[in-house]
């Protein structure tokens, strides 16, 4: 499945009618005619959004801006659109007027209404509109018009003691009612004829052009999970949906699992040797990848799955996966392998190493012994990498200290942020996972823009919790052009030189 959230052009509305027609089966079917979606596309093109999945459209919506006080309050849809002509629409007006918002019935849990209302937010901020306004259907309150008013019912669903379909959604994406109004949207019988008036602030609109904000903002959760026993799947994904769930709702870009943070399920393969019981937990590794990549689109978040057995032609590998929110997968495997992998476990490393290309800039990922060699991370940088991710598991203090301190240093020689997460606690039941130590971190390059010991953000050591950093790329595009130093520029390539071989 390919997700794309963009904008919307007239050669989509064969697909658009389809979704429009299934989305309001139960108002009757209607739907906007193809003239008035080029109407809109034609007075404000980048207004218009929808979502993709496959190269179809399931999602959409539209708006115009208007100057909110030659209306007030008190308008109906018909006269904020100029009678669906949207004559109203001022590109110098100061409010974002959402005049449609839907979801095909078949893709609702996927959560793409939330992100076509996170991208209105993204243009209200970009175009420094004031606001964003729009009239909502209250569907659920044919059920309780009976026994509620209206400003009953919204109260109800505010305290969410009663759930609305469409409501709830938007009191969830950050907007406020404020005011009720009659006859809004005539012949919306579910709703009784009454519309929520509801409103998202900008808060960057007095004092800051939102324009001029760094666009290069990238948000990082990292997940220092503790090490517990789960006594089926269903719990040990209810506890990993749990961090996604709480980072998304941060608005995270990223977030990561430390690497084998799954291990905890080898308890019940305890009684086989080391080697046999991780190739038992490799069977699990596919189902929970499949899972990550769900949450990934549901919660429109980057996952980086933390890292897991793979079992490939009789061969282990430590493998991690990249769940991008657009619906793609990649994956990398673990080069260096360390000494108790190979004893304990019989883990062979991979032999692929690139850079990602993220909706967030180019990735680097390393799992844990590999930061110890910076020919991979040095190779990277050359490839465009502006953030290296680390997921790591070390049992002792020491061990962690050679990956916090390597990782500090790709930061630096590298010029670019270095993400780390680990795992804390113990698992007396699981052979050689007894004990965990870590203090997971966000590191950056050492010049003036940054901390002054490089140090973006940590954890508290040895607790479960979780680390929400931000981390400007355009910083790092600074360095690289007016640094104090210019390591990436002021190499020695007529001296030397790291190549990758294959």
């Amino acid at each position: 499945m390919n997700i794309e959230l963009r904008k919307l052009t007239l050669e989509d509305y064969a697909d658009l009618k389809e979704s429009m027609l299934q989305a309001y089966d139960s108002m009757g079917g209607s739907i906007w005619p193809k003239s008035s979606i080029a109407k809109l596309l034609n007075i404000f093109p980048e207004g218009q959004l929808c979502i993709a999945v496959d190269d179809k459209v399931v999602a959409c919506s539209l708006a115009i801006i208007v100057e909110y006080d030659e209306y007030g309050d008190r308008h109906t849809y018909k006269l904020i659109t100029g009678d669906y002509s949207f004559s109203t629409h001022d590109p110098n007006g100061d409010t974002l007027y959402g005049i449609e918002i839907f979801v095909h019935p078949d893709f609702r849990g996927l959560r793409l209404g939330r992100r076509l209302y996170e991208a209105r937010k993204e243009l209200c901020e970009s175009l420094n509109l004031k606001s964003i306004i729009a009239g909502g259907r209250i569907p659920g309150y044919h059920t309780y018009s009976e026994t509620l008013t209206p400003r009953q019912y919204i109260d109800k669903v505010k305290a969410k003691e009663i759930y609305d379909p469409t409501l709830t959604f938007q009191i969830s994406n950050d907007f406020h009612v404020r005011k009720v109004l009659k006859n809004y949207l005539p012949g919306d019988k579910e709703s009784k004829e009454f519309a929520t008036l509801i409103e998202w602030n900008n808060i960057y609109y007095q004092g800051v052009d939102a324009s001029a904000r760094s666009a290069m903002t990238i948000r990082l959760g990292l997940v220092q999970w503790e090490m517990r026993l789960f006594p089926d799947m269903d719990v040990f994904y209810e506890q990993v949906e749990f961090f996604v769930d709480a980072l998304s709702g941060y608005k995270s870009d990223f977030i990561m699992f430390p690497e084998l943070f799954n291990t905890p399920l080898l308890q019940p393969y305890n009684h086989l040797p080391e080697i046999e019981a991780m190739r038992k937990l490799a069977e699990k590794t596919q189902e929970i990848v499949d899972r990550m990549h769900e949450y990934a689109l549901s919660y429109n978040v980057n996952i980086i799955t933390g890292s897991m057995p793979l079992l490939e032609n009789g061969k282990l590998y430590n493998a991690t996966y990249l769940c991008h929110r657009t619906g793609k997968i990649d994956e990398y495997r673990k080069i260096h392998i360390t000494p108790n992998e190979q004893k304990y476990y019989g883990m062979i490393g991979g032999d692929k190493v690139q850079v990602f290309d993220t909706d967030c800039g180019k990735i680097g990922i390393l799992i844990c012994y590999d930061v110890e060699f910076p020919e991979l991370s040095r190779i990277y940088a050359d490839q465009g990498m502006q953030i290296l991710f680390v997921p790591f598991l070390t049992d002792t203090q020491n061990g962690y200290t050679r990956v916090r301190h390597c990782a500090q240093a790709r930061a630096i020689e590298n010029e670019c942020y270095v993400a780390i997460a680990g795992c804390v606690g113990n698992l007396p039941k699981v052979n050689n996972m007894d004990i965990q130590f870590a203090q997971s971190a966000v590191f950056t390059p050492s010049d003036f823009a940054f901390p002054t010991n490089a140090v973006k953000a940590e954890a508290t050591p040895n607790t479960e919790m979780v680390l929400v950093v931000d981390v400007d790329l355009h910083l790092l595009d600074e360095l690289h052009h007016y640094g104090t130093v210019k390591v990436l520029k002021d190499r020695r390539t007529d001296l030397y030189q790291t190549k990758l071989l294959k």
